[in-house]
């Protein structure tokens, strides 16, 4: 038994951790998720809106569940993985700012992604 105990240990040890985001990777998601708390924005999952810190929070705890398990690697993934839709119910989340009417999040994050990745204009 004792064995046996051994080798499962050593084959679980044996198992490769999963690789992180790479650094560029890393910095969009979490830009993309402060951006969603700094919004303003009210953000609605299963029905119910919530505001802009409470879907940071929230988009957060889906991204640390993706990255324990090497599944986004880049910002398209985290967004079509995390920012879409439930994973419970597969109802699409939406994002609604002051004056504008509600849009799919995904298009709100798209966009967001979008606007980071302009290159910025050279100060001289």
């Amino acid at each position: 038994m004792n064995r046996l105990f051994a080798l499962l240990i050593g084959l679980l040890l044996a198992l490769p951790a999963p690789a992180a985001p790479p650094p560029a990777a890393t910095r969009e998601i979490e830009a993309l998720i402060a951006a969603l708390g700094a919004s303003g924005c009210d953000f609605q999952r299963n029905g119910s809106w919530y505001p802009a810190q409470k879907a940071q929070e929230h988009l957060r705890r889906k991204y640390d569940w993706l990255r324990e398990r090497d599944m986004a690697a880049n910002a398209e993934q985290f967004i079509e993985r995390a920012g879409t839709k439930s994973s419970m119910s597969g109802r699409a989340y939406q994002v609604r700012c002051p004056g504008r009417p509600a849009i799919p999040s995904a298009v709100w994050l798209t966009e967001r992604l979008r606007e980071m990745r302009k290159p910025q204009p050279n100060p001289r």
